[in-house]
């Protein structure tokens, strides 16, 4: 999703500045879908470069291109393209896997889009003067405050856990001394007593450690827990805390990912930083206990500890690379399963059978191919691991063996040195755990970081009425709104509207006209982009969003019934639900006979684990939700476009009632919900076509009158 930001931050800095990926989403105008090419050239543009996107065959790349570029890989990705050394090096930077050479049938495979020409899409950035004049960004530091601040409240067990590991290392310290005296003061000496007591000591050294264990266990699994949820805790508040414009922006997915990455950071932090800084601890000592024995022993096992370390991290970047590619394997393999169980119906009535089966084994066929490479890959890293190790384990045997014939050392102490060469294997892994699982987490922490580097809907210290008005008209002032990039199609064209107070206004206009946009400008999930929206005599922006929500009753096209029970669906504000306010929300949406008759009644679990409901029966929960509240703004966006007319009509008869003295706003297309409205406004592609009632409005025979024509020939008909 942020490969076009990333490739433009590449490019900057070949050019010497940096620019904090942040900073360029917000001027690339991420969405949903990611980057295009229209909002990376708006961000390169207001950075300093000039841009240019062209069509080009490989010839055209290799003689004409200025580089670094950027390139449309997959159709579906943006990567950068360095330099084009020969037919078979090209060095390009992968925003997922980094720096890569292809050779040229690879790079064609994946850049070619348009296959009949035999071009792909070459996106070319050179500075200008300004790009070296503006400011750049400053890099932030690595911000370590942000995690250690969740172990500030655990000192106690901090204390406790770091005594029981040094506890721990002097246990393990002491077996390989008690094993030298076995041999060389039991054996030596014949005497069965002193071998006795020193095997008694080892029986007592061992059951110290297991309980040393058994209460470190205790310690991180405590500590962890606490921390995982404050985590994970503080993570969601933040989360709440952003506007809804950020959502708009985000898949689920890559938020669900980001909740990943926060027990990625707490596993680091409580476990793998912990353990590594015992394990160099621990290394260090044993090392020690070596160079005592020998010192050239001791060399010697750096020596082939190093080669080994070199050799296990050769094979990280490749690893990275099979295992981000299964990463998104798995992840298209795991949507492609939903969708199958999910689209059966649809699948059936298509005869697609034989098309999505053969889908999903092409997606199985790609994980062959990506788990067979992972194999080979992590056979030869182990293979070649375990082969080095053994050499370096043989040598030093040798070493130590020979130091013994010469006497230079006793064979208790041999024993001893090979004990703690097996000890000292186990920080070493130790270490290149470390090493990953800090690269991993580092990628977490800076995903993490966008989510609160990000401003609040309600940024602390900002001051923002809360008192808000019972009875005010809201005002549009040549309000004009685009999604994203201002340069975009505009959804709203200089909008001049007056909403009375207490009187019910109705939007209505074709699909796509803006009717919706509206509606989210009202409730403040978006502002804008030029004029103002005014709530009486202030602007919407000076009122809380968060108190000017809590006075409106809202039911969008998209509302959404949580898995819980019908009570607690529709009395969602409350803690402590009121049954009268519920009941007759209930009944005021025509939804309380058919809830009575669920064998468990208002207590009935509804939504994804629950039971199903029609979407129209999900309708006039929402609605009973809107009630509920007790609004002095009522916002509805196609509230009852899935009731059929008998329920529309009770609906609607009851809502006229429960309207007097609020100020409503309706979206809708159906004849039978806006013509008793106060006033109708007609949008026409984001622009105000036509205001008024519905009487005058089709005495015009207008926008209007062809919108709703078809349903006024049907009611002569009835």
């Amino acid at each position: 999703m942020d490969c076009g930001p990333t490739c433009l931050q590449m490019i900057a800095e070949y050019y010497g500045q940096y620019y904090s990926l942040q900073t360029l989403r917000e001027k690339s105008y991420l969405t949903r879908n990611g980057s295009s090419l229209k909002g990376i050239s708006s961000a390169a543009k207001s950075i300093g470069f000039k841009t240019e996107s062209v069509w080009m065959n490989w010839e055209q790349l290799i003689q004409n291109t200025h580089l670094p570029c950027i390139i449309h890989w997959d159709n579906n990705h943006f990567i950068v393209v360095y330099s084009i050394k020969s037919e078979n090096k090209i060095l390009v930077a992968d925003p997922a896997f980094g720096k890569l050479t292809y050779n040229k049938d690879d790079f064609l495979k994946h850049w070619i889009t348009d296959k009949k020409n035999n071009v792909g899409i070459v996106f070319q950035l050179k500075p200008t003067s300004k790009f070296y004049e503006n400011k750049p960004d400053t890099r932030k530091d690595f911000p370590f405050k942000r995690l250690f601040k969740y172990l500030k409240p655990h000192k106690k067990y901090l204390c406790f856990l770091m005594t029981a590991l040094t506890i721990g290392c002097f246990l393990n310290l002491s077996l390989p001394f008690l094993t030298q005296a076995i041999v060389d003061i039991g054996i030596t000496t014949q005497e069965n007593s002193i071998i006795l007591i020193i095997c008694i000591a080892q029986l007592m050294l061992i059951a110290g450690q297991l309980g040393n264990e058994l209460f470190q266990s205790w310690l991180m699994l405590h500590m962890t827990q606490r921390i995982s949820i404050t985590f994970i805790s503080d993570f969601l508040n933040k989360l709440m805390k952003l506007p809804i414009a950020f959502f708009d922006t985000k898949l689920t997915g890559d938020i669900m990912q980001r909740i990943s990455d926060n027990n990625k950071i707490q596993k680091f932090l409580t476990s793998t930083l912990i353990s590594s800084v015992f394990s160099f601890v621990t290394f260090t000592v044993f090392s020690i206990v070596i160079g005592r024995y020998s010192l050239k022993i001791f060399l010697f096992f750096l020596i082939g500890s190093s080669i080994y370390v070199i050799w296990i991290l050769s094979f990280l970047k490749k690893c990275r690379v099979l295992n981000f590619r299964e990463f998104r394997e798995a992840s298209s393999n795991q949507s492609n399963l939903v969708q199958l169980v999910t689209s059966m119906q649809e699948i059936k009535l298509n005869n697609c059978e034989k098309g999505k089966r053969w889908e999903w084994e092409n997606i199985q066929f790609k994980l062959y191919q990506i788990n067979i490479k992972s194999l080979v890959i992590a056979q030869l890293q182990g293979a070649g691991g375990a082969f080095i190790n053994q050499i370096k384990n043989v040598i030093i045997s040798y070493l130590a063996a020979t130091s013994v014939v010469k006497g230079e050392m006793t064979l208790g102490m041999m024993i001893a040195i090979q004990y703690v060469l097996g000890q000292l294997n186990t920080p070493l892994n130790q270490f290149l755990n470390f090493i990953k699982e800090s690269q991993e987490a580092k990628i977490s922490l800076e995903r993490i970081n966008e989510i609160y580097d990000k401003p609040d809907e309600e940024p602390v210290g900002v001051s923002k009425i809360t008192n808000i008005p019972s009875c005010s008209n809201i005002i549009f002032q040549n309000v004009t709104f685009c999604y994203g990039n201002p340069e975009a199609e505009k959804a709203l064209k200089n909008i001049n509207l007056i909403i009375e107070a207490g009187k019910v206004t109705a939007i209505v206009g074709t699909s796509g006209s803006g009717k919706t946009t509206l509606l989210k400008l009202l409730l403040g999930f978006y502002h804008p982009t030029s004029g103002i929206v005014c709530i009486g005599e202030k602007s919407l922006t000076d009122y809380s969003e968060k108190y000017w929500r809590r006075c409106c009753g809202v039911v969008m096209q998209e509302g959404f019934i949580f898995s819980d029970s019908i009570a607690k669906n529709i009395g969602i504000i409350d803690e402590e639900l009121d049954y009268d306010r519920l009941h007759y929300a209930a009944r005021l949406a025509n939804i309380d006979s058919f809830i009575n008759s669920l064998p468990l009644g208002y207590e009935t679990k509804i939504g994804s684990e629950g039971c199903g409901l029609s979407n129209g029966q999900k309708q006039r929960i929402l609605i009973a939700r809107a009630i509920y509240k007790n609004p002095n703004y009522i916002f509805l966006d196609e509230a009852t476009n899935s009731l059929d007319t008998t329920n529309e009509t009770i609906i609607m008869e009851n809502l006229q009632k429960f309207y007097s003295g609020r100020t409503v706003v309706i979206v809708a297309h159906r004849l039978s919900t806006v013509r008793n409205a106060d006033k109708i406004i007609v949008l026409h592609h984001g622009e105000i076509v036509e205001v008024g009632t519905h009487e005058t409005l089709i005495s015009h025979q207008g926008v209007y009158y062809q919108l709703i024509e078809n349903q006024l020939e049907l009611n002569k008909n009835v």
